[in-house]
């Protein structure tokens, strides 16, 4: 029997009506957009379901926003089906999901610290001083040459931020460092450099300070030993211990998101069917381009509950 591996989504799978379906169901699926709305002490449901973008786009919206729709999903998923997890791994924010489908710590915590760490990320650097990009079909190496190169031409920080899949990588930095980075890809040829709409410059030296803040939050949060195990953004490796989940999350913060490391280490692991639980098929889209043959499937709404059940 292959092994099954749940998949939480990170920034960018929001938008707005995103967790409605699911919060209509009420009971304790329900429940928990009222816990969410509680432990912020302001109507975050509202703002999922009727918007405005603008707001629910806010990085310290959207983290707790994409937490509570996929602990949603994931608490109906599991009361509906067999379906259980080998193994768990979140994109970025979506770790947080994970540590909480695993029993880290509870919603309420796990809500309360993206809250936090999305203010932390914003705080961290004025808007228009960084800048995200993404680099497309453009090998490793190169895109890892071109960051260093910005860097010691600008005299700025430039780093890949996230390793998606072997033809997306993202990097981030200061702005004039990332343009410099997508000017130098271009002239050797690359085909597609996108400058991404994001609010700071995540993954990168730049989130010092937001590191700090969310290692000083962590540490005065229960984070116990994990029932599932969960694939660290960090490592692309397996961990279960509170105390190590604690510091890979504050890494994260800095750290790149290894994603196509995490993938290929969970089918290492054996796992052949991938869940993405949450908003949106963000996580699915990355994995078809990771691996053409694995089973990936998604769960955002009561509707893709049934068609589980029905398969």
């Amino acid at each position: 029997m292959g092994k099954t591996a749940f998949l939480f989504p990170g920034q960018g799978a929001q938008a707005v009506g995103m967790g409605k379906a699911l919060a209509d169901l009420g009971g304790t699926v329900g429940d928990l957009f009222n816990e969410a709305d509680d432990v912020l002490g302001y109507k975050l449901s509202d703002l999922m379901f009727n918007g405005p973008e603008a707001d629910l786009t806010l990085t310290e919206n959207t983290q707790p926003a994409l937490v509570t729709v996929a602990m949603a999903a994931y608490q109906h998923l599991i009361s509906e089906t067999d379906l259980r997890p080998d193994y768990v791994a979140g994109h970025s924010l979506g770790e947080y999901a994970a540590i909480c489908a695993a029993g880290g710590f509870s919603f309420a915590d796990a809500v309360r610290l993206v809250n936090l760490r999305g203010k932390a990320m914003q705080a961290a650097v004025p808007v228009g001083v960084g800048s995200m990009a993404a680099m497309l079909n453009m090998a490793v190496d190169k895109v890892e040459s071109v960051c260093q190169q910005a860097s010691e031409e600008t005299g700025k920080i430039c780093v890949p931020a996230n390793y998606n899949t072997a033809a997306q990588i993202v990097i981030s930095g200061h702005k004039d460092a990332v343009e410099k980075a997508v000017a130098l890809a271009k002239e050797q040829g690359a085909k597609r450099c996108v400058i991404l709409a994001v609010s700071a410059p995540f993954h990168c030296p730049l989130m010092q300070p937001a590191a700090e803040k969310m290692a000083e939050a962590l540490a005065a949060t229960e984070i116990t030993d994990l029932t599932t195990p969960l694939i660290a953004n960090v490592t692309a490796d397996s961990v279960t211990e509170g105390s190590q989940i604690r510091d890979l999350l504050v890494k994260q913060v800095t750290g790149a998101v290894r994603w196509e490391a995490s993938i290929k280490q969970l089918q290492a692991l054996g796992v052949d069917t991938f869940v993405e639980v949450g908003s949106g098929k963000v996580l699915t889209g990355m994995m078809r381009r990771i691996d053409r043959k694995a089973n990936a499937l998604f769960v955002n709404t009561p509707d893709d509950v049934q068609k589980l059940k029905n398969a």
